[in-house]
């Protein structure tokens, strides 16, 4: 099909720019690995039943406390690493390679799905990555809990990468671009329950963090890997992935699409 043709093109290109400066790769996982390293411990001192839910009063320990804290720092990794990548498109769109490729028949949804599919498999290798230096620090974790959370962030990347393409394109602004990144993902990193419970917080906390969706996708990802698959929060998780992931795609293909006309 020329529409798989044409991704897989420009899902080339896009890699081998990637593989040009393989450091950006590393340097993304600077943070969730320095969280890991630095803030992780802090949670084995936490009560047991303050990460799972649980009455449990004695210390967490290690094995507990990154099963709670490595979902939500693989979420904290998609969530940065698809939304700042309209960045590079902004780049792209200056320098004239967007309008380069409008008088090519590559397909215009193409030139956004081969982008996309290059971010997925760059999220993946850092998330596998981060989860090999979580088992490092204590992580133990059935590697059904681990192939779920990779479909979790394959989801994640697709729809917000799709969406910050499309919404860089419009602006087509670093300027503009940036602040509206950060007034969007602060408060949902934030109410996601990434670095500490929200159980912990207040109830007015509580209720204006269920509007966040990635707190269900943590949710479920914590629950896989204390072994848990077929509950509702599971069930829950994966709706919300998948329908996110849905909206955003056909949000940015119909930008997209219109932007390159």
């Amino acid at each position: 099909m020329p529409f798989i043709r044409d991704t897989l093109t420009v899902f080339r290109r896009q890699l081998r720019l990637s593989l040009r400066t393989p450091a950006w790769v590393v340097i993304a996982l600077v943070q969730p690995i320095l969280y890991l390293a630095l803030f992780g411990p802090l949670l084995t001192k936490l009560p047991l039943g303050a990460l799972d839910g649980s009455s449990g009063l004695a210390p967490a320990g290690s094995a507990a406390a990154y099963k709670f804290f490595v979902p939500g720092l693989l979420i904290q990794l998609g969530l940065f690493g698809s939304t700042f990548v309209g960045f590079a498109i902004i780049s792209d769109w200056r320098a004239g390679v967007i309008e380069r490729f409008r008088v090519t028949p590559v397909s215009r949804l193409s030139i956004m799905a081969g982008r996309v599919l290059r971010d997925v498999v760059v999220l993946v290798v850092q998330a596998v990555i981060l989860v090999l230096a979580g088992v490092a620090f204590g992580l133990r974790a059935p590697v059904m809990a681990v192939l779920l959370s990779l479909g979790f962030i394959v989801l994640v990347a697709v729809g917000l990468a799709s969406v910050s393409y499309a919404t860089a394109l419009i602006v087509k602004s670093e300027d503009a671009f940036a602040p509206m990144l950060n007034s969007v993902v602060l408060p949902l990193t934030l109410l996601s329950g990434i670095m500490l419970p929200i159980a912990l917080g207040p109830g007015w906390l509580q209720g204006i963090a269920r509007v966040s969706p990635f707190r269900y996708i943590i949710d479920a990802m914590r629950d896989a890997f204390a072994g848990h698959y077929a509950n509702m929060v599971m069930l829950e998780g994966v709706l919300v992935a998948a329908g996110v992931a849905v909206v955003c795609m056909w949000l940015g293909s119909r930008v997209f699409v219109r932007e390159n006309a």
